[in-house]
């Protein structure tokens, strides 16, 4: 096996090899792979994949983000960024012109204390480089103002001295988008540093998972066997993608080596493999009825062929429904697209995103409910103006009546159902989603979502509408765009590599959510002017072969 070193730096920012010493220097130590991530710049990315071409090691380009959290310095790692990329480079420009305010600003407090330095000294002395403390510290010492570098942290560039400039206040979850959008992974760089605690670092990480964190540093040149020990645990935990490198700096940090930092460290070029997995594997979210399925609510035997050839492939598949777990079950076992061999799985957005499944192991992944008080209420204002309403059990429909609307919408749903409309005796646990059904009258249910959407719980709850007759009410949580976003970070794919289609107006979140939304020829119009592209067949034509062709094995 061997081993990768991805949290490096150049003397772009505040290291003193340059991207070609880098290079030579990770081919000297024996390293499958080097990443680039200096210090808030992508001025060495260029040199460094022009140098490394016909080299026998692989380059990655990276940038390490300064951000603030709770007063505190929090590092963000971004690997595989494509740093030519509009929003990122509008980024960095406004973050670079921050810097300079503040290097400005902090040279003057200097100048105050009798220190004879401007900005402009500092840039002759480190041409070509992003000014960080060390430089200061560097100058500081060169000139004796200080006996020693910490000299220079403790009496001029600590947080706390009278003399520093804190930066822009960028915090993680910004960067975090921004190198989603620029197509990389996002890794939380070395946690130990941040003296957190356990528990507080496990709400960063959590918050930050939730902004799209998709890796962790479980291998640093600092960590003892027990905080590497822990860093992994976090990352299983939280199901984050393992990292890792030496943050070598070259002389600016003295013993610290690249590869083996303080002599211990061994990234395994694995982590590697995985980071490059989750950039290659697709992920087709899909509604069912109208979309996946045919007129028959079944697929044809072409269809099926296409999906297994995703999955076969490593592709996962998501099936994003207003219908329940156990229908959606159902609609798995008809479509026989279940297979052990395929190395793609099949997950679940059930109830429009509030249940999130993994169909492979029958497991709830994540899930969103909407409080019986609340559920109540929308039942009660639907009864008052005589429109049809319904939710669910884990196995039974709970329906207000055994009316048509119930035996319209059980010729496609096969779940059992019970009549009864006092929620807190017929529910066990908070329901995840409420039908309204009016089978003549559309303008009768948008009057009811109008006077939803007017209550007071208005702010936690979604009203869609799943087709010309079906209103939908399910937590803010919840939603097929939602479940995009969280699902991709669950199962660590890369939300650049989504595709979602849909035909109706709750389809439309997802549509915007993915990287490519696709509306069916059949789609309505709204779900039209959203989409990235309409397919040339409908659902009873394969428009969903047209789409994974076109896609997903492109």
């Amino acid at each position: 096996m061997g081993f990768v070193d991805l949290h490096t730096h150049s003397c772009f920012s505040d290291g003193t090899f340059t991207p070609g010493e880098l290079v030579d220097y990770a081919i000297e130590k024996g390293l499958n792979a080097v990443a680039l991530t200096d210090h808030d710049t992508v001025d060495g990315l260029d040199a460094l994949m022009e140098y490394a071409k016909g080299k026998p090691i692989e380059v990655i380009p990276g940038i390490e983000y300064s951000t603030e959290y709770n007063q505190r310095d929090v590092h963000i790692v971004g690997l595989f960024i494509d740093h030519r990329t509009p929003v990122f480079l509008e980024y960095l420009t406004r973050f670079k012109q921050s810097r300079t305010d503040r290097n400005h600003k902090l040279c003057a407090n200097l100048r105050g204390a009798g220190i004879d330095i401007t900005y402009e000294a500092l840039l002759e002395a480190n041409p070509g480089a992003v000014i960080t403390r060390a430089h200061y510290a560097a100058y500081l010492f060169d000139k004796g103002y200080v006996k020693s570098r910490n000299e220079a942290f403790e009496r001029y560039l600590g947080d706390n001295t009278p003399y520093f400039v804190h930066r822009e206040k960028v915090t993680p979850e910004e960067v975090i988008g921004v190198t989603l959008e620029a197509g990389g992974i996002p890794i939380l760089a070395h946690p130990t540093l941040y003296r957190l605690g356990h528990e507080q670092l496990e709400v960063l990480v959590r918050r930050l998972k939730a902004a799209g964190l998709m890796g962790i540093e479980c291998f640093y040149s600092t960590y003892s066997p027990a905080e590497e020990k822990q860093m992994k645990a976090l990352a299983e935990k939280f199901n984050l993608l393992p990292s890792g490198g030496s943050d070598f700096h070259g002389a600016n940090k003295p013993g610290l080596d690249l590869a083996s930092g303080y002599g211990k460290l061994y990234v395994p070029d694995g982590i590697l493999e995985c980071l490059k997995k989750a950039l290659r594997t697709k992920i087709l979210f899909t509604d069912l009825d109208d979309t996946l399925l045919n007129a028959q609510k079944t697929i044809s035997a072409h269809t099926r062929d296409k999906i297994m050839e995703m999955l076969t492939k490593g592709n996962h598949l998501v099936l994003a429904s207003g219908r329940s777990v156990n229908s959606i079950l159902d609609v798995l076992e008809v479509l026989n697209i279940q297979n052990d061999d395929t190395k793609g799985k099949i997950y679940m957005a059930a109830y429009n995103g509030a249940v999130l499944y993994d169909c492979t192991n029958g497991s709830v992944i994540e899930q969103y409910d909407v409080p019986i008080p609340t559920a109540q209420a929308i039942f009660d204002m639907a009864l008052e103006k005589g429109i049809h309403i319904q939710t669910y059990t884990d196995t039974h429909i709970i329906s207000c009546a055994e009316d048509e609307e119930l035996l319209f919408y059980k010729k496609a749903i096969r779940s059992p159902y019970r009549v009864g409309t006092n929620l807190e005796k017929e529910l066990a646990h908070a329901p995840f989603k409420l039908l309204a059904i009016d089978m003549n009258d559309r303008s009768r249910l948008e009057e009811l979502r109008r006077e939803v959407e007017a209550s007071e719980f208005a702010k936690d709850i979604t009203c869609a509408f799943s087709n010309n007759y079906y209103l939908e009410f399910y937590n803010k949580k919840a939603g097929k765009g939602n479940a995009l976003i969280n699902l991709c970070s669950a199962v660590r794919v890369h939300i650049k590599n989504s595709v979602a289609v849909g035909d109706e107006e709750n389809d439309i979140t997802m549509i915007d959510a993915a990287a490519v939304g696709v509306c069916m020829a059949n789609g309505r119009p709204l779900v039209k002017a959203h989409a990235d592209y309409i397919t040339q067949n409908d659902n009873n034509h394969d428009g969903i072969v047209e789409i994974i062709d076109r896609f997903v094995l492109k």
